[in-house]
């Protein structure tokens, strides 16, 4: 299934004329980048920089917003430089940080990277949010979030009937893919039982802080990029990154961290299986959506080893 908009090299110089007022050099595209987005390096006036298009609807200023919290803060997170239309897609222009992703680190780097992961995700995690904001769940582009709870942002999210979403008629999955309904509703059933321990938290989160959208040139985490925004319990990204770092707890490094900051993790064991449910159960119906059996069997038995009930 590709989702991506298909933009070629000649139309972005072209795009890239016209936005600058002047060409841009060094044009050239980006292969691995997810599943989404189209995205080009090019250079400016010595300066390096990223374009990325995406289907239409929308208008980036929701990652606007997201982009200028973050590095007004500090966050190793790139600054958006401009945003425009481009026929039938949409585009935006931000600095380019340098690294590759951590996936591609060489075991040994990855473990020498550890602190700095930790450290540099908490940093995101615990930007101050503007106290005009109210709301959980996503980032709306006005900076507040799109539901009153945490708890109604996840019912919302895993409804059967969305309409206008990547998830419209996901139900049709039971029947058409590997994408089992009772498992499924098993783990959705545990995952409200955990999701009373998040609630009550609103951070910051990334919701899609993987490897591959962590930057690093082997000797320190030099970004972090294409944020998919949420309030809510930032234990939601230390469950996506945990298996970053081979053979180390990456979880347990976010907990001996923030004791030793002296911001200690409540309800920690709780607080993370319900973070791991949420973001299990959403990649579960993704890999069979894009049809990755194998990983979606992989996440399926992990799932079901976790907890049922926090004693």
């Amino acid at each position: 299934m590709n989702l991506k908009p298909e933009v070629s090299i000649t139309t972005v110089q072209t795009v890239l004329q016209q936005h600058w007022g002047r060409p841009a050099g060094e044009v050239s595209a980006v292969v691995e980048n997810g599943n989404f987005s189209t995205v080009y390096y090019f250079t400016m006036e010595g300066a390096e920089y990223v374009i990325l298009f995406n289907q239409a609807g929308g208008s980036y200023l929701r990652e606007q917003y997201i982009a200028d919290l973050l590095s007004a803060q500090g966050v190793r997170y790139p600054k958006m430089l401009g945003k425009g239309t481009a026929g039938s897609y949409r585009y935006c222009i931000s600095e380019r940080i340098q690294g590759n992703v951590l996936a591609d680190c060489h075991p040994t780097q990855k473990v020498d990277l550890l602190d700095d992961l930790v450290q540099s995700i908490t940093a995101m995690n615990q930007v101050r949010l503007p106290e005009t904001t109210t709301g959980f769940g996503p980032v709306r582009e006005d900076g507040n979030g799109e539901f009153p709870s945490w708890l109604d942002y996840v019912q919302t999210f895993f409804a059967k009937d969305q309409t206008g979403t990547f998830w419209e008629n996901w139900h049709d999955l039971f029947h058409t893919t590997c994408l089992e309904r009772d498992i499924f509703e098993e783990c959705f059933g545990r995952l409200l039982t955990f999701s009373q321990y998040n609630a009550p938290y609103r951070h910051f989160v990334h919701n899609d802080c993987h490897a591959w959208n962590i930057l690093s040139d082997g000797k320190r985490i030099t970004g972090i990029i294409d944020s998919n925004a949420l309030y809510g319990d930032f234990l939601i990204d230390v469950a996506t990154i945990e298996d970053a770092i081979p053979g180390r707890d990456v979880a347990e490094a976010f907990r001996i961290y923030a004791e030793q900051t002296g911001r200690p993790i409540h309800n920690f064991a709780a607080r993370l299986t319900g973070a791991r449910y949420f973001k299990g159960l959403d990649g579960m119906r993704f890999y069979a959506k894009m049809g990755y059996a194998d990983a979606y069997a992989e996440l399926r038995d992990s799932l079901l080893a976790l907890p049922t009930e926090f004693r």
